[in-house]
């Protein structure tokens, strides 16, 4: 290595690409949604550098087309999970001790690659196995990831740069250590982004990794494990390993070597595994270290000033964008009966012009939800809403399955403010949408504060200052990340970190210094130039 104090690029968000027609970004990604509708891919495990095909498969399928089928993913099972955290220990002692620059340098070639030749490749994978139109896939696939590859090689060396003070005669300094084993990163399907930030957060910080992709993207999984491998990312270092939940994560939680979970998927998932690690806490080599994003009930709180037709756009782009399956998505409103009449009316009025189908149409708003478990789910509370009491169906509701999992965007009212349209995660296009009085507006804070059992994010709407200060006090606890005149969805690397607390997870923020301090053991060493050759102390004279 070159003496002297190395910094890294200063990152820089990557700019959103448009796909307007006649661009040269839409046609290279038409081509490619082409070739790879055509194509068939065989997904083996990687375990060390090497591709493994166990021979028990799933396919992988278009959910907006489920008889069309894109390929095969081999699944991993404990055999080959034990195959992969030997591998990561064998991959541990040189990548941990690899100089941080040489580390950096991989994966800031990662995000040029992905910026460039890989982009049409990761989001056309996104776009077909996970159903997200082409907008939806450019701000995830390729934005997102691009932007925490380079900004967690720049949080990395502010961590490290973070260093104690030295009395005279004295040198403190603290090495930033990888934890002593592997990270298990289980990534979710809904962000591509997040399916590649989850385990090279951990890598960037000299750990080596088990990835456990959610298997309803194996696609973009693939291809942003074969775009890190070309980027340099050595054998061992993190290894891919899809399975069933149970058949990977139980040899995976039992081995000594688990060091680090990074979760983002349900909460009774992550809770199971908290508890599964809990109870066998003497096992393991040193205390895990245990990070996840779960589940949340996202709300919208709009104040008598807010404005309506501000207020019903981001209703529709938040509540709807990717079909609603986003952790950060609005799923309930709180909105005062001064502004329900012309909310009402705007929403049913736009909601009328989405258009919804394949995502190879970029004219679609929305696509088809991610399988037929969740399309059942989904349908299963729309029905509840249909045939209740205290509900009224103000918009969509129609659900169909015969060609691709679809589901419109729906919009409930409902009278009960607890029930279980307005409290339970849902987790697909359904906004619950409860009426209040104008007059009880403190009421109203406390149904939105302790209804859910979850704190992912929210936003109010209002005009009025002081009613935006008052209420963004009363909602402290209930989001970990609060939208001001926006939708709760959309945080942007470097922007706004990323995470909730309460149901919602660890808040440990995605995007952020705090998240890449997690995957991280701190050594203190102090240095005493000249030593005391004398045991007393001057006041024993």
């Amino acid at each position: 290595m070159p003496n002297g104090v190395l910094q890294v690029p200063t990152p820089r968000n990557e700019p959103v690409l448009d796909y307007a027609p006649g661009s040269s970004e839409r046609a290279g990604l038409e081509a490619r949604l082409h070739r790879m509708l055509g194509e068939q891919v065989e997904i083996p495990v990687l375990i060390g550098g090497r591709e493994v095909r166990t021979g028990r498969t799933q396919e992988v399928v278009c959910p907006h087309d489920h008889r069309h089928v894109l390929g095969a993913c081999h699944l991993a099972g404990a055999a080959e999970v034990e195959a992969a955290v030997a591998a990561s220990q064998q991959a541990w002692p040189e990548w941990s001790a690899m100089p941080f620059e040489e580390r950096a340098a991989i994966f800031l070639r990662a995000a040029e690659l992905l910026a460039g030749s890989w982009r049409s490749t990761v989001n056309a994978a996104t776009m077909l196995n996970q159903s997200k139109t082409c907008y939806q896939a450019e701000i995830d696939s390729a934005c997102e990831l691009i932007d925490f590859l380079r900004f967690n090689v720049a949080f990395a060396e502010e961590l490290y740069g973070q260093q104690p003070v030295s009395s005279p005669g004295i040198w403190n300094y603290v090495e930033y250590r990888a934890l002593e084993g592997f990270v298990f990163a289980v990534t979710p399907f809904n962000f591509t982004a997040i399916a590649g930030n989850l385990p090279t957060s951990a890598a960037i910080m000299g750990n080596t990794v088990l990835w456990k992709p959610a298997s309803t993207a194996l696609l973009s999984s693939y291809y942003v494990m074969k775009l890190l491998e070309e980027a340099g990312l050595p054998p061992g270092v993190i290894n891919l390993v899809p399975g069933p939940g149970a058949t990977v994560g139980d040899p995976v939680l039992a081995s000594r070597h688990l060091a680090g979970i990074h979760f983002t998927g349900s909460t009774p998932v992550f809770q199971r595994m908290w508890r599964t690690i809990g109870d066998r806490i003497q096992d393991y080599l040193t205390y895990p270290r245990i990070v996840g994003e779960t589940g949340g009930k996202d709300f919208v709180f709009a104040h008598p000033s807010a404005d309506a037709a501000a207020l019903s756009t981001a209703l529709i782009r938040g509540s709807f964008e990717y079909q609603g399956q986003k952790c950060s998505a609005a799923s309930r409103a709180y909105i005062p009966a001064s502004l329900w009449g012309e909310v009402r009316e705007r929403l049913c009025d736009e909601l009328a012009t989405v258009k919804m189908g394949s995502p190879v149409d970029f004219s679609n708003f929305m696509a088809a939800v991610i399988d037929r478990s969740s399309w059942s789910n989904i349908s299963g509370y729309i029905a509840e809403a249909s045939g209740g009491s205290s509900c009224e169906v103000v918009s969509g509701g129609g659900c169909d399955d015969s060609v691709g999992y679809f589901v419109e965007p729906t919009v409930v009212r409902s009278d009960d403010p607890r029930s279980r349209l307005m409290s339970e995660e849902i987790f697909g296009p359904v906004l619950t949408v409860y009426v209040y009085e104008d007059g009880e507006l403190d009421e109203a804070l406390e149904l939105c504060d302790t209804t859910s059992p979850y704190a992912l994010t929210g936003a109010v709407f209002a005009r009025d200052r002081l009613a935006v200060a008052s209420i963004g006090a009363r909602l402290r606890h209930a989001a970990g990340n609060f939208y001001i005149n926006d939708k709760p969805t959309g945080a942007v690397v470097g922007q706004q970190p990323f995470g909730g607390a309460r149901a919602s997870g660890t808040n440990d923020k995605a995007g952020s210094l705090a998240n890449l301090m997690r995957w991280t053991s701190q050594r203190s060493v102090k240095e005493t130039f000249a030593p005391p050759t004398d045991y007393r102390y001057p006041h024993m004279g």
